[in-house]
């Protein structure tokens, strides 16, 4: 479980059509690659995953073949619930044999099948839990205040918009930097469309919607902080004329 907290944060997130992964890449140093943290599994399922990327690597591997196997005997998708369930058990056995180790890695489950869209999250006990929005990695508690504050927008949100609203959450989860299109990775999935990834070029256009969205709120707040000066000199200049009124010529006595 320490591993997952310590893993680069991922954000999942669906609406009524879609289910949207997004996720921080890290890079050894400066002269090394991003690791890949999305991976298709099928036409219409992928993950993200946070915690040892080997095991994420493996646990990809049997996924993409049970759901191959699924398709040759059933000539149909595998529904995602039951693989969740397998990967849940596969998870689950480890922590009963003194000669393995517990997978170091937590999933986010993204996929759509006959039932609708759905979003897994799958422990390293074996644990799986099903949700609306949800984040795991570093500092994923700041993304998901923000899940928080905006799910119930998000089943009658447009790709567009479920999108920004991942980019924003997983922004939050940033101590240091800002995000870009080079340290992030998109992946959507829905009905009618299959499991594709976005990365660069492709999240470049949202990421730069965020930057003006920001701007143009950082533009906002400082005009009513100018107007407050302005304010506050004026009222000195009206206390100074109640005095001299005060202090004027009194009324005429009748004799």
């Amino acid at each position: 479980m320490e591993a997952v907290k310590q893993g680069s944060c991922a954000v999942g997130l669906k609406s009524d059509t879609h289910v949207v992964l997004a996720t921080l890449k890290r890079s050894q140093s400066e002269l090394s690659s991003f690791q890949r943290k999305v991976f298709k599994i099928d036409d219409h399922m992928g993950i993200a995953i946070a915690g040892l990327t080997g095991d994420g690597r493996s646990l990809c591997k049997y996924m993409r073949n049970e759901c191959i196997n699924y398709r040759y005997i059933y000539e149909s998708s595998m529904p995602i619930g039951r693989l969740v369930r397998q990967i849940a058990d596969k998870s689950q056995v480890c922590t009963q044999r003194s000669w393995k180790r517990p997978y170091g890695v937590g999933l986010l489950v993204a996929g759509v099948d006959s039932t609708g869209p759905h979003l897994f999250n799958t422990c390293p006990s074996g644990n799986y839990y099903e949700y609306k929005a949800h984040a795991i990695g570093a500092r994923s508690q700041a993304a998901k205040t923000y899940l928080e504050k905006h799910f119930e927008s998000f089943p009658a949100a447009t790709l567009d918009e479920l999108i920004s609203h991942g980019l924003r959450a997983l922004a939050a989860s940033l101590s240091e930097g800002e995000l870009t299109d080079a340290n992030c990775s998109v992946a959507v999935v829905g009905r009618e469309s299959a499991f594709t990834l976005l990365e660069d070029g492709g999240v470049a256009p949202f990421i730069a919607a965020l930057k003006e969205e920001e701007g143009a709120g950082a533009m906002q707040a400082e005009e009513p902080a100018a107007e407050a000066p302005a304010e506050q000199a004026e009222e000195p200049a009206a206390a100074a004329e109640e005095p001299a009124a005060e202090g004027g010529a009194a009324p005429m006595e009748a004799d």
